[in-house]
């Protein structure tokens, strides 16, 4: 919603990148225990499924690329709003997979 709002010019940059730059380290550390979490019961589809999403989260925090700059986010904004919907619709079907084996494991 930042990104969309900025692109109307409802807010400005830096409420949106300070809006954004709260959540990204926060949203990292829970992708890391959840794919740990995964890892230690056992859940090897789950566990592969999650690790490139890990993978990728490590990589932009290596690069120093995790954070949005007020400066440079007008720059960057369609390519922001492609990398957080593909987040978003990664997290969606996590979910719906947990959801889903959470069910079939309790029925068998």
């Amino acid at each position: 919603m930042c990104l969309a709002d900025l692109e109307f010019d409802y807010i400005n940059a830096y409420e949106s990148s300070s809006g954004i730059n709260k959540v990204v380290l926060p949203e990292f550390i829970i992708q890391a225990l959840l794919t740990s979490f995964y890892l230690v019961t056992a859940h090897w589809i789950m566990t592969l499924f999650s690790l490139p999403y890990l993978c990728f989260n490590l990589h932009l925090y290596r690069k120093r690329k995790h954070l949005v700059d007020v400066t440079e986010i007008f720059n960057q904004l369609s390519w922001e709003k492609k990398h957080r919907l593909l987040k978003l619709i990664y997290l969606i079907f996590s979910i719906f997979l947990s959801v889903f084996w959470m069910i079939y494991k309790s029925l068998t």
